[in-house]
């Protein structure tokens, strides 16, 4: 089976689906047949996302605990199950010192970077556990396994996220479930357009950063490896 039809059947949900590398994987993986639901805060970029793709739009806030577990419960009734394939690809990135990192910043990239994929994981999978199979990939970052200068808050949530799958992974040993984190080095997401990088020595170069695209790429093919086989960490970086 080629790759373009492999995923023909799967439904897949995506979380930060209106920008960056979310949006990029929504596409991709509706490009390649499966059934998307795409979930973000944004409603009117959902709406754009579903006239380009056809991924169904899942409106919830990953910081509300109500609004996301009312949001997947309803779109596990629409697909009659859990989806067999999730993507946490929601996240916040921010440069700042250790001195000072506000306490604000400090606990939304815990929120969105690590308790928003332990919140939607939590969801569903007692329902991938009791199918028998399922796929989790979590989008981590070469910042959560190197230390940079001003990651405080970014590095914490994503070393975090890393911890997180480690355990996943122990736990869903035999199941039939399955896990990967991929680990992508800078992206050229919306995320940096307030830090001008080609401005800051310090910060890489927007021409040297992966695309989303790239990094949607590494999902399918986490997605489309042979039955059987599992891909726990997949470092992705340019050239």
């Amino acid at each position: 089976m080629s790759e373009s039809t492999r995923l023909s059947g799967l439904t897949c949900l995506v979380t930060g689906a209106s920008r960056g590398i979310g949006r990029a994987t929504a596409v991709a993986l509706a490009e390649r047949g499966a059934r998307v639901l795409a979930m973000a805060r944004s409603v009117d970029a959902l709406q754009s996302l579903e006239r380009d793709c056809g991924a169904t739009p899942v409106v919830a806030d990953l910081s509300d605990d109500t609004a996301v577990w009312t949001a997947l419960d309803e779109a596990a009734e629409e697909v009659g199950g859990v989806p067999d394939v999730v993507v946490n690809a929601a996240g916040v990135f921010s440069v700042e010192a250790c001195a000072s990192e506000t306490v604000k910043s400090f606990d939304e990239h815990l929120a969105i970077n690590l308790r928003g994929p332990f919140l939607v994981t939590r969801s569903v999978l007692p329902g991938m556990l009791e199918r028998g199979s399922g796929l989790i990939v979590n989008i981590g970052s070469v910042a959560g396994r190197k230390a940079f200068p001003g990651n405080a808050a970014y590095s914490a949530s994503k070393f975090g996220l890393r911890g997180l799958h480690e355990v996943l992974l122990e736990e869903i040993r035999g199941t039939g479930v399955r896990a990967s984190l991929i680990e992508p080095a800078a992206t050229d997401t919306t995320l940096w357009d307030e830090l001008d990088p080609d401005a800051n020595p310090g910060l890489p170069n927007r021409a040297d950063m992966l695309t989303p695209e790239q990094v949607a790429a590494a999902v399918v093919f986490v997605l489309t490896r042979p039955a059987g086989v599992t891909v726990p960490h997949f470092a992705v970086e340019r050239g």
